[in-house]
């Protein structure tokens, strides 16, 4: 007898090729397949992951929050998958790091990207993990979980400020980044 609910559980090492798949696919969806620089091997270098065996799986006791391999400057990032209840097949994912508030003097949850493969839309997998994330901020007191949109993305930012997530779009805040060229030439600065 099939399961009806999906599972959701922390990536582990096998499932490296499933998330590199649901990030080209998401690559696809934003036009920017071509940017992908991602492989298996970073992937799987960057990502801190949850044993491969289920029965070792327990969250820690003192805090509630799932046992990873740890987080470092060098594998920063952990990712949550979301598998089919009927095939347990990966279908969705919400990469993630932590992040910190200043002003609240507390951690946080940064979610790089959420992604569910087209055909398993409309069935709550992005909402389901969205609550997963919620409960991790939670257990670790935290005080947001935050993540940024496309603006041309409407269909997605119409989820996120729905009444059911309660999304609010920060539209005093500017992104800024540096990267590719940028980024050595910033470093080099004050040389």
């Amino acid at each position: 007898m099939a399961s009806t609910a999906p599972v959701v559980r922390h990536a582990r090492r096998e499932d490296v090729p499933a998330i590199l798949g649901l990030i080209r696919e998401l690559a696809d969806y934003e036009h920017a397949l071509d940017s992908v620089e991602a492989t298996e091997a970073t992937l799987a270098a960057t990502i801190a992951f949850a044993p491969s065996d289920p029965s070792v799986v327990s969250p820690n006791p003192e805090t509630g929050l799932p046992i990873t391999e740890p987080v470092s400057p060098s594998k920063p990032a952990r990712c949550l998958v979301l598998t089919d209840p009927d095939s347990g097949v990966v279908v969705g994912m919400a990469l993630y790091f932590y992040n910190y508030s200043t002003w609240r003097a507390r951690p946080g949850i940064f979610l790089e990207d959420l992604y569910v493969k087209q055909s398993e839309r409309k069935k709550g997998y992005g909402k389901r993990l969205l609550v997963e994330l919620a409960k991790e901020v939670e257990a670790m007191k935290g005080g947001r979980l935050e993540w940024n949109v496309l603006k041309w993305n409407e269909p997605s930012i119409k989820f996120y400020e729905s009444e059911a997530i309660g999304a609010q779009m920060m539209s005093e805040w500017v992104g800024m980044r540096v990267d590719g060229e940028g980024l050595p030439k910033l470093a080099k600065l004050l040389d």
